[in-house]
């Protein structure tokens, strides 16, 4: 089933040179221009997910949030959390036709502004069903910014440090859940309902970044090429790609490849909803699209991310100074753990780093679950501290395979042809995960009304079988041009006659005068 691009049969010259291409980004000018301005404008939006998540958690320890809204509790206190997936659900299927109708850039700035408007609603906020309505506002908004923003990080980098920058941009998540974190904790001394309202309106900063700063960034070239845009496309790839070159072979090559790429995925492509499932390759890429964005939800991380809370008073830790700070310092450790991995991402193979980081988060919540159990049963203060350590374990983990590979796998299994409406079809099960898990988590975590510790006996169960989709289905995608690995799942000729297309190409435009790419190489 795998294609040239799985197996390395093809000699790809684009990802050679690129690879061949020894001056380090930092030193070309064009180019560091370029990712500078993608952590403000693209970065940012992984920002607001992170400052959602540490909001709503740590507004929950914030006596003046459960005062207003009448200490909410069981279906109450989880669809005040999960209206935010609730809504990215609603507004999933439209985003393919902003994002590819009107170009990555404004799709960005659709989410954005959207997601500035419940911001405000919902710091100002009168009751919990306008709270819910701002959430769900939030929520419709962000995945326009995330799809649109994760394919134009992948489609405007460097092919050499594309990897990195797309886990970057995950990694990104964690600045703003830090940052929520300390407002939150500063905020909660404020004797109003301030403590509360200002890091609520405090969540459209991001956005407000890339309303200001998105059309510095350059457009998509893939996206301007579909729309027969050539010269715009081959603009963007001599300044930033080549730096100013116009005569770089390496621009000349990668311009080839883009165009009979695309031709020739165009040919099979409709670019409707059907395309999903109209050959085995798609309903493969539909499959891993839709699991990712589940195991990126319920692989235990919603229960730390929006129920710390209940977690520390669950082994005896219930002092909300404490809880605080315990969580900001989690999340800090997370976001150091978040860039490492971000940034060693191209010196080991993705199956190797998603299955490494699915089967140490089993062993984690194993050993955790042990761990409460011990506490409840013996009450003991070994296991109740052996539970926060299991706490802080759990993100490094997690953060090496589903926080730094998630955008750089998912831009590498799907083609430009299919590339928004996967990545909507994985927000779509990701946003709907966490909807489950944040109405589900407080309800199972419940020692009352739920089976409290023994809740996470079927996280661990659900991660084994995790660990086993992951390995049954997950290909190779690591060290390819995106162009490579658009037949991933097809066969050979497609490959082969993508790979005949551009040296020909590239041969016909170099000949005469000019050295070809091909004898060059």
């Amino acid at each position: 089933m795998a294609g040239v691009a799985e197996n390395g049969v093809a000699d790809n010259i684009v990802h050679r040179m690129a690879i061949e291409d020894k001056v380090p980004w930092y030193r070309k000018k064009n180019l560091r221009y370029l990712y500078f301005m993608l952590f403000p404008c693209l970065m940012g939006i992984e920002m607001t997910s992170g400052f959602d998540s540490q909001v709503i958690n740590a507004v929950q320890i914030v006596p003046a949030w459960n005062s207003y809204f009448g200490h909410p509790q069981g279906g109450l206190k989880g669809i005040l959390a999960s209206a935010l997936p609730l809504g990215s659900c609603i507004g999933l299927p439209l985003i393919p036709y902003v994002n590819d109708g009107f170009g990555r850039r404004w799709c960005v700035m659709f989410g954005s502004v959207i997601m500035i408007i419940g911001s405000l609603i919902q710091g100002f906020s009168i009751n919990a069903p306008m709270y819910i309505i701002s959430r769900l506002i939030i929520g419709f908004g962000l995945p326009y910014a995330i799809v649109a923003g994760s394919s134009l990080i992948g489609e405007l980098a460097y092919p050499k440090e594309r990897a990195i920058m797309t886990s970057l941009f995950n990694a990104a998540y964690f600045i703003g859940a830090i940052v929520a974190a300390g407002i939150t904790f500063g905020t909660q001394t404020i004797a109003s309902d301030w403590s509360w309202r200002v890091p609520s309106l405090l969540q459209m900063s991001p956005s407000i970044f890339q309303v200001s700063l998105i059309f510095f960034l350059p457009e998509s070239p893939r996206y301007l090429i579909s729309q027969d845009r050539h010269e715009e496309a081959l603009k963007i790839l001599v300044k930033y790609h080549g730096e100013g070159d116009e005569a770089s072979e390496f621009v000349k090559a990668e311009m080839a490849e883009i165009k009979t790429t695309m031709s020739i995925e165009m040919d099979f492509a409709k670019r409707s909803w059907l395309d999903m499932v109209n050959t085995a390759g798609n309903r493969r890429r539909l499959a891993i699209g839709a699991l990712v964005g589940v195991m990126t939800q319920l692989s235990g991380n919603v229960v730390i991310s929006y129920y710390t809370s209940d977690i520390l008073a669950m082994v005896g830790y219930t002092d909300p100074a404490f809880q605080a700070k315990f969580n900001i310092g989690n999340q800090c450790s997370s976001g150091v753990f978040a860039s490492i991995a971000a940034l060693v991402v191209m010196r080991f193979r993705r199956r190797t780093m998603y299955l490494t980081s699915i089967l140490s988060i089993l062993v984690i919540y194993v050993a955790w679950t042990i761990s409460a159990a011990e506490y409840l049963n013996a009450n003991s203060q070994v296991a109740a501290k052996l539970c926060l350590f299991w706490i802080y374990a759990y993100q490094p983990c997690y953060n090496i395979g589903f926080n730094a590979l998630t955008y750089t796998f998912l831009v590498e299994v799907f083609p430009y042809a299919s590339r928004a409406r996967g990545l909507a079809v994985y927000q779509f099960f990701g946003k709907a995960a966490q909807f489950f898990g944040t109405n589900v988590n407080p309800v199972g975590l419940d020692p009352v009304h739920g089976i409290g510790y023994k809740f996470l006996i079927v996280y661990c169960c659900w991660i084994a079988v995790e660990a086993f989709l992951i390995w049954w289905l997950w290909p190779e995608t690591s060290n390819r041009t995106l162009e490579e690995l658009t037949f991933l799942f097809e066969d050979e000729e497609r490959a082969h006659r993508a790979t005949a297309a551009v040296e020909k190409q590239i041969h016909h435009e170099d000949a005469g005068p000019r050295v070809s790419v091909k004898e060059e190489a």
